[in-house]
């Protein structure tokens, strides 16, 4: 064999062997990466459901099947974005004070004494996720039932409930939530700013809430713009009464 041909062949075997080292390293390197914390790992191995806590809830209904009361696009940019993102954050503000086995009854009935970013992820953690449960596809109509009976005694009517519920979503100053709230003394119709919540120790009404509309204009505005009585009117045809029923019952006990 001539000597540039020996040197051929030797220059290839030392590029395989030095391949097949490299490609060792790399692999081992991917894999020890994928196990560290921190900027090693990928964006959906940081937030995957292993770590969290709190996980984004899966809704019992398709995005658009609301339509034509609340539009897909809005369901979906509410759901997957600014809902995602206070679930993310409320994880990250509950570990960094240190409060991973404290329970959301807790939580928010200390919220005063955490971070303001407990106060304002976890209530729209939890808001929203009551949010979607109060709705579904074939809601709507007049409460029946234990709450229907209760909305009667409280309220003298459905229809003057109804009225006072949409007022106070209506009525809400800038961004915020109206509440059917369950209290010691009876049903109580009431409205939080922003992200707070009748759970929590820093609003006026506290009670376990059983009913809960979004105000914030990124609930409605794509398809209501400023309209926002429009949107609460929409509202109505999609509560959930029999999950409102639920609760109801659940409270009493």
């Amino acid at each position: 064999m001539c000597y540039i041909c020996s040197r051929n062949n030797k220059n290839l075997k030392m590029d395989k062997r030095t391949f097949l080292k490299n490609t060792a390293i790399l692999t081992l390197g991917g894999a020890v990466a994928a196990s560290l914390p921190g900027s090693l790992k990928s964006a959906a191995a940081r937030g995957s459901a292993a770590e969290d806590r709190f996980q984004l809830p899966k809704l019992d209904y398709a995005y658009d099947a609301l339509e034509p009361h609340i539009d897909a696009m809005t369901m979906e940019i509410h759901h997957s974005k600014h809902h995602a993102g206070y679930t993310r954050k409320f994880n990250a503000a509950v570990e960094s004070a240190g409060l991973g086995d404290a329970s959301l009854k807790d939580i928010f009935g200390k919220v005063s004494q955490h971070p303001v970013g407990i106060r304002n992820n976890g209530g729209g953690f939890y808001n929203h996720t009551l949010f979607w449960k109060c709705m579904s596809p074939t809601g709507g109509g007049t409460a029946g039932g234990d709450i229907g009976k209760a909305l009667d005694k409280n309220f003298g009517s459905f229809d003057k409930f109804r009225e006072l519920f949409s007022k106070a979503a209506a009525t809400r100053f800038g961004s915020g939530w109206a509440w059917l709230v369950k209290t010691e003394s009876g049903l109580v119709v009431s409205s939080t700013p922003n992200q707070d919540n009748p759970l929590m120790d820093v609003t006026e009404q506290q009670g376990y809430p059983l009913l809960a509309i979004d105000v914030w204009e990124h609930a409605y505005y794509l398809k209501y713009q400023n309209k926002r009585t429009d949107y609460i009117a929409a509202f109505w045809n999609v509560i959930d009464w029999d999950y409102v029923n639920e609760r109801f019952n659940q409270a009493a006990k």
